[in-house]
């Protein structure tokens, strides 16, 4: 892999957004790799959980990478259709893998990279981090994941404030409303994920997997209603 991280040790799967330089932004190589990573980890009986990072401390995920967009993209817009096929199906092999998914949001959630945090089952959050969603302010839809998501999981209300203002929510409102299970510091974030993990383990595998398939119905149902008109819409 050259833009993730992927270990497997003591039944957990990590996987790692590792472009740091450009604040985590994943780009069509990374997607791929991703998709590749959940894959595996779906199939491997020895792991249980899987965690989703981001490298260094400054980010999580700030989504897709604008530099791509602009170079690629927006000259091949056609092009997009393809990426954004791309995107869907990383989306599908990591919250159709059958095993609890925690999300380690270490740095800044922004854009692309809350709607990865929000495909997954908890989430640990550092204490200095924030989440962000900004399609609206430049000139996007946050519809891969975000629009469809942010009202099952912290209400109506809620979800219009931070997709419609696209200001920061800094780590302490992140818990009171419900995206985050934790906010520590930073000095404990491994341990706290780690300690998620080991209760995770702690359960029959079998029934994990049916209790994350039922608890998906929702998120499920918004997702598969509205991709496909995304992923067009996205592209035009």
């Amino acid at each position: 892999f050259r833009h993730i991280l992927y270990v497997k040790e003591g039944g957990v799967a990590r996987v790692t957004f590792n472009r740091p330089a450009a604040l985590n932004s994943y780009n069509t190589e990374m997607l791929e790799e991703l998709r590749q990573a959940f894959r595996d980890t779906a199939w491997d009986d020895a792991v249980g959980v899987l965690v989703l990072t981001g490298s260094g401390d400054r980010a999580f995920c700030t989504g897709g990478d604008v530099k791509e967009y602009a170079d690629l993209y927006t000259k091949q817009p056609h092009e997009y259709w393809k990426y954004m096929g791309l995107f869907q199906e990383c989306h599908d092999a990591l919250r159709n893998i059958g095993k609890p998914t925690v999300a380690r949001l270490n740095g800044i959630v922004a854009g692309g990279g809350n709607e990865f945090n929000l495909a997954c089952d908890l989430a640990v959050m550092v204490d200095h981090a924030s989440i962000r969603q900004v399609g609206t302010m430049v000139g996007s839809v946050a519809a891969g994941g975000a629009t469809q998501w942010l009202p099952i999981m912290v209400g109506d209300r809620r979800a219009r404030e931070i997709l419609w203002l696209c200001e920061p929510i800094p780590a302490a409102k992140c818990l009171e409303w419900g995206l985050v299970n934790q906010v520590v510091p930073a000095a404990g974030l491994d341990s706290a994920v780690d300690a998620l993990c080991r209760k995770l383990l702690d359960k029959f595998p079998e029934c994990m997997r049916y209790t994350k398939q039922q608890t998906n119905f929702w998120k499920d149902l918004a997702w598969n209603q509205t991709i496909g008109h995304a992923r067009e819409w996205l592209s035009l």
